[in-house]
């Protein structure tokens, strides 16, 4: 499916499913709104699946990996080849989302977008669309025409998963470089200081901080991306990996799959899918706030709030994989704890109401 299509075809969460599912948290005999935030998901999903009950039996996490050109200016202290290392190590499952996953019952599917060099039992040269982008110091990134592939390589992905079965999925990425051109992607589409949208990244001292934030003003005054067309933004200073995540959150809102944020590389993708198609927007739910500086921005800007408040900033999708067995237990208390209804007359229903 292309992108128009796919913008085409996102529709309004389903109101009636939404107000079933609130009363259905009224009828639960507990105390009134005491899961929080957990009760307003289990909500959001039920619009999103436009029904009352439904099933997160079977859950899937997208990593989108892909090489960043920037990287040539040492804005990071990891050499480009470990994204390649990394993303074999998703398909042999020994990555640290990998052992997370395990526990949480969540399906991997690493997608080689844009790494530098093909990797064994991950990349299908039908799907990818370089092999890294350019630095973005000295010419844009990618095309747009790339751009909009590798968004539509994440929409893609979403509909292949949607007839697997998969009731939910959680966006990750891996991609040596990608704080920087996340941050820099922050800066214009949300119109602030680059200082106050980038962070140290993978353990960056101070000094390799300041070349990092001088790199991506650089990378902005030499491509001038026009920040009222988000596209061209994305293809200036973004990346591959970003691209594909922002056709992830796309692709949720076509096949009304609820999609999980991870950190700020996923957040600030989720920006740029809402800015595509607003209405995508209503399918996006947030795990946890990344330790990156506009892990909050981001967020904010989605309206939405953080779930976990754990300083995690590994990437991968760790952050996104560890709210799945609190969604398990909350939907458990919401589709099988009795009603007030069902405890009629008992005393316990008189002091819970």
């Amino acid at each position: 499916m292309n992108l128009a299509e796919a913008v085409k075809r996102i529709e309004d969460l389903d109101r009636g499913a939404i107000e079933k599912s609130k009363e259905r948290w009224l009828s639960v005999a507990k105390p009134l709104f005491s899961l929080g935030k957990f009760e307003e998901l289990i909500t959001s999903i039920a619009g999103i699946k436009g029904r009352e009950f439904y099933s997160l039996d079977k859950k899937a996490l997208l990593i989108m990996c892909a090489d960043n050109g920037v990287v040539e200016e040492g804005v990071t202290q990891t050499r480009q080849e470990i994204t390649a290392v990394v993303t074999g190590n998703f398909a042999q499952k020994v990555s640290s989302v990998c052992k997370m996953s395990e526990i949480a019952g969540v399906d991997i599917f690493p997608v080689d977008i844009g790494v530098a060099v093909d990797v064994d039992g991950v990349t299908d040269n039908n799907i990818k669309v370089a092999y890294g982008t350019k630095n973005i110091t000295k010419e844009p990134a990618m095309t747009k025409d790339e751009a909009i592939k590798a968004i539509e390589v994440g929409i893609n992905k979403v509909i292949e998963l949607k007839e697997l079965g998969y009731d939910i999925i959680a966006t990750g990425e891996m991609g040596i470089g990608n704080t920087t051109t996340s941050s820099a992607l922050a800066s214009v589409l949300l119109n602030l200081p680059v200082e106050d949208v980038t962070g140290r990244g993978a353990g960056l001292s101070s000094k390799g901080l300041q070349k990092k934030i001088d790199t991506i003003k650089r990378a902005i005054n030499v491509n001038k991306p026009d920040k009222n067309d988000v596209i061209d933004v994305l293809s200036k200073i973004g990346g591959l990996d970003i691209a594909g995540i922002t056709g992830i959150f796309i692709g949720g809102g076509v096949c009304h799959i609820p999609i999980v944020i991870d950190g700020f590389i996923s957040g600030i993708s989720a920006v740029i899918a809402s800015k595509i198609c607003p209405k995508a927007r209503q399918y996006i739910l947030p795990s946890h706030v990344s330790k990156e500086p506009a892990g909050h921005i981001v967020l904010d800007e989605l309206g939405l709030s953080p779930i976990i408040n754990a300083d995690m900033c590994l990437g991968e999708g760790t952050g996104a994989v560890a709210l799945f067995p609190l969604l398990d237990m909350s939907y458990a208390v919401y589709s099988k704890v009795n009603t007030f209804q069902q405890w009629n007359g008992n005393e316990t229903y008189k002091v819970l109401r």
